[in-house]
């Protein structure tokens, strides 16, 4: 499989037209042969977990998509592996409406509200002369780590790491890492509380003592 996949990478007549067969010229939906004849048997559904039936899943068997024991993908999702792996734990909820395009990685015992965004993708655009959707994209891993919370309608930028167990206030756009045991929120989202090992509580942090 190795060699061949270097034969496929080196040869961009033969990528291109493999490309085509697996997904219409200019969308994003694999066709119907792939997503049955070969998906099933490249991406890895733990025991138990559930996709829902209006769920859009854009996932390609050339790059990785697993769903972990116990965990679900409600209806009106999206996700899709076109440009990075889409990695999910186990008993974790991905919420109606959210959008995964990876490389993402979330961990287990995750809680994604609604109509949460998860993008590891940006297009180029400093060309001028070249529309944006013509444009090279770039790609950032998204890591949300184990016991995370994120509100509804919050969107998580391209490169952000979200440590465990921490709160993701709805709304907000989470532009920077998030250290474990903190609850965010706003645009960009700050800290606004931290977990004190000490005293066993959940502390506000004043915005002027923060970076």
């Amino acid at each position: 499989m190795g060699a061949l996949t270097e034969r496929i990478q080196a040869n961009p007549g033969l990528k291109k037209w493999l490309h085509w067969m697996m997904v219409p010229s200019g969308q994003a939906r694999p066709r119907l042969w792939v997503s049955l004849l070969l998906n099933p048997f490249r991406h890895e559904r733990g025991r138990g977990s559930r996709i829902c039936r209006r769920t859009r899943l854009d996932v390609l068997p050339f790059r990785p998509f697993r769903l972990g024991a116990g965990s679900t993908i409600e209806d009106f999702a999206t996700v899709n592996n076109g440009v990075g792996p889409v990695l999910i734990g186990d008993r974790t909820r991905i919420g109606i409406g959210c959008v995964l395009i990876g490389p993402v990685t979330i961990g287990s015992d995750v809680m994604l509200a609604q109509n949460i965004v998860c993008s590891g993708l940006n297009h180029g655009y400093t060309d001028i002369n070249t529309p944006i959707a013509d444009q090279p994209v770039s790609t950032a891993a998204i890591v949300v780590e184990d016991e995370v919370w994120i509100g509804a309608n919050a969107v998580i930028t391209a490169g952000v790491r979200i440590g465990k167990h921490s709160v993701v206030g709805g709304g907000s756009v989470v532009t920077r890492d998030v250290p474990p045991y903190c609850v965010v929120g706003g645009n960009p989202a700050r800290i606004l509380r931290r977990y004190d090992e000490k005293s066993g509580e959940w502390l506000r942090v004043p915005p002027a003592t923060q970076p």
